[in-house]
């Protein structure tokens, strides 16, 4: 007669129990208690993180230094929201622009034709070469370079004739050079993701006739898109933080409002962490986003969609009373 058997998990240690006297076997109901390995280290190791955790979350709610009311008392105010709102619409244009010039150039630098790509790859050269700051330096001084911008013939007379000083000014200046920077990285990062999409795909296309352009747009594009939205989700958030670098050019961002209230007020570190807490509700807001639009493209590539946050939660709470009845069962045998 074969004797009961009940499945362990991995992490149980069965504990041997009494066999019955008289025949040395187990009895039915004498099945193994379920011990669960303890694991000693990584209890603790959680427990020194938790620590640490705490202690820097004390520090920085206890020290008075921050003056948290002076925080709360401009983290909406008109002056603050203003730049808020600037550097929010900077981001968008700029990586919508920026974007919209590394397509052609990411289309370019895989061209078969030299001059092109020779082309497309100086420029990407010569944008990820330059700091931001030198380049937007330079767009703010294009009046010493070229006081007047004209339109016309080569080597011939001019039609139109602008001049530079009152044409650029601090808002235009951060947009031209903050667009032409991130065109640079935009066209690698979509040039990394057609390079990404196996060959296979595109020789498919090709043997059911289908043309060049709509086998860009139908077919390659989509599933380039696996790997370009996490590169341009860490791209956007890198040109929220770093449109704080047009404050040198006096434009009114979120970091220049707040310089500007400080340097009156004299609050450097309250105001300070005013930027500091929009800019991380802001970064939060677009990782979520960015979480939700790679959950979108994963479609077809996996057999199953990674769970949302909300739908970890649920299962969480869904796995304590099944490991609660399986403690109480482990326990009493029943």
């Amino acid at each position: 007669m074969a004797t009961p058997s009940r499945t362990t998990a991995p992490d149980a240690v069965p504990v041997p129990v009494d066999k019955r006297p008289e025949t040395g076997a187990p009895g039915p109901g004498d099945l193994p208690r379920i011990v669960p390995r303890r694991r000693i280290g990584r209890r603790l190791t959680a427990a020194a993180a938790l620590l640490v955790f705490a202690m820097v979350v004390n520090s920085v709610v206890r020290n008075d230094a921050f003056q948290w009311d002076v925080v709360g008392r401009y983290f909406t105010t008109g002056a603050v929201l203003d730049g808020l709102l600037l550097t929010l619409w900077l981001t968008g244009a700029v990586m919508v622009l920026g974007f919209l010039l590394g397509i052609p150039l990411a289309v370019m630098r895989l061209s078969t034709n030299p001059v092109l790509s020779i082309l497309s790859w100086g420029y990407v050269w010569i944008f990820r070469s330059t700091p931001l700051l030198v380049q937007l330096l330079f767009w703010f001084n294009i009046g010493a370079l070229y006081p007047t911008l004209g339109l016309g013939l080569p080597f011939g007379p001019q039609f139109v004739t602008v001049k530079t000083v009152n044409l650029l000014g601090p808002t235009l200046t951060a947009v031209i050079g903050l667009t032409l920077h991130e065109a640079a990285y935009a066209a690698e990062v979509i040039r990394g993701g057609i390079l990404s999409v196996d060959s296979g795909q595109t020789e498919a296309a090709q043997a059911l006739g289908l043309g060049r352009r709509r086998t860009l747009r139908r077919i390659v594009i989509p599933q380039a898109m696996r790997s370009i939205v996490p590169t341009a989700g860490n791209m956007l958030i890198g040109t929220l933080k770093g449109t704080s670098i047009v404050s040198v050019l006096a434009v009114h961002d979120l970091l220049y409002s707040v310089q500007l209230v400080y340097n009156q007020s004299y609050q450097v570190i309250p105001l300070l962490m005013v930027a500091t807490l929009w800019y991380i509700a802001v970064t939060t807001v677009l990782s979520a986003g960015q979480f939700y639009v790679e959950r979108y493209y994963a479609r077809g590539a996996a057999r199953a969609l990674p769970p949302t946050p909300l739908q970890r939660l649920r299962a969480r709470a869904a796995a304590v009373p099944r490991a609660r009845s399986r403690a109480t069962t482990a326990r009493t045998g029943v």
